[in-house]
């Protein structure tokens, strides 16, 4: 572990696992892909754990990946193709341990930042939560298994709009469309999601762990997770990507 993921246990079989990289509004770098899967790992392998509140330190949940780290990101394909199995294996262990996952969401979720909220069990959005997908416009792709969730949410055409178009919406738009299973006060954030989490850790565990087997649906998210990967490495190594990428930097 390298500082970028915090985990604090807080009773009641809850573990809360934080990212860590609030000066940048917890932009995703390999480091915090290492830690993030070594604490999800290790909180599904530990037994006293039934519940896990994933959070992010500062003002954002996560802002994306962290462009400043792009070219070394995209400096050869299996290198790229390495770095991108690392991001989907966040989702692997979120939507497909054994670990209910309960998101406690605020300021920002871009891009890979609200592919992790989508895995969630729950996600409990502060009011001023903002959310988009950046990738196409970047000319890159989805990760996280969205591509075969995110339809499921909200229907095909909207998951066109958010995707494709990379519309901008807000926590109360997040709710309606089914995103979020609660949007609440800042101020009352944690204490939401612990709430929560302790219920869920109070229910018993095979019942809990079955239907989170079922409701992932394997058989299609595997495919789907593989396709993301393949269109996203092209992505990063079109030389397109890494001009507009700069010109943006």
């Amino acid at each position: 572990m390298t500082g970028t993921i915090l985990t604090e246990d807080a009773g009641d079989g809850v573990r809360i696992v934080t990212l860590n990289r609030p000066h940048r509004l917890n932009a995703i770098v390999p480091e915090l892909l290492d830690d993030l899967n070594h604490a999800l790992e290790a909180a599904d392998r530990d037994p006293a754990i039934r519940a896990i509140v994933l959070t992010g330190a500062g003002r954002a949940f996560c802002s994306g990946d962290d462009l400043k780290d792009f070219g070394t990101q995209a400096a050869d394909e299996p290198g790229t193709r390495a770095y991108i199995e690392r991001i989907q294996d966040v989702t692997r262990n979120l939507v497909l341990g054994d670990t209910p996952i309960i998101g406690a969401i605020r300021g920002w979720a871009v891009g890979g930042g609200l592919e992790w909220v989508i895995n969630c069990d729950f996600a409990i959005a502060a009011e001023g939560t903002r959310f988009f997908f950046p990738e196409i416009a970047w000319g890159v792709f989805v990760t996280g298994g969205v591509s075969e969730l995110l339809p499921r949410l909200v229907g095909l055409q909207r998951a066109r709009e958010l995707i494709m178009l990379g519309e901008r919406f807000d926590a109360a738009q997040a709710r309606e469309w089914g995103l979020v299973y609660k949007v609440v006060p800042d101020a009352t954030l944690r204490d939401e999601a612990l709430n929560l989490a302790r219920r869920i850790a109070a229910l018993p565990v095979g019942p809990v762990r079955d239907l989170r087997r079922i409701l992932a649906r394997r058989d299609a998210l595997a495919p789907a997770m593989a396709a993301e990967t393949d269109a996203t490495v092209r992505g990063f190594l079109d030389p397109a990507t890494a001009a507009r990428i700069g010109a943006f930097k």
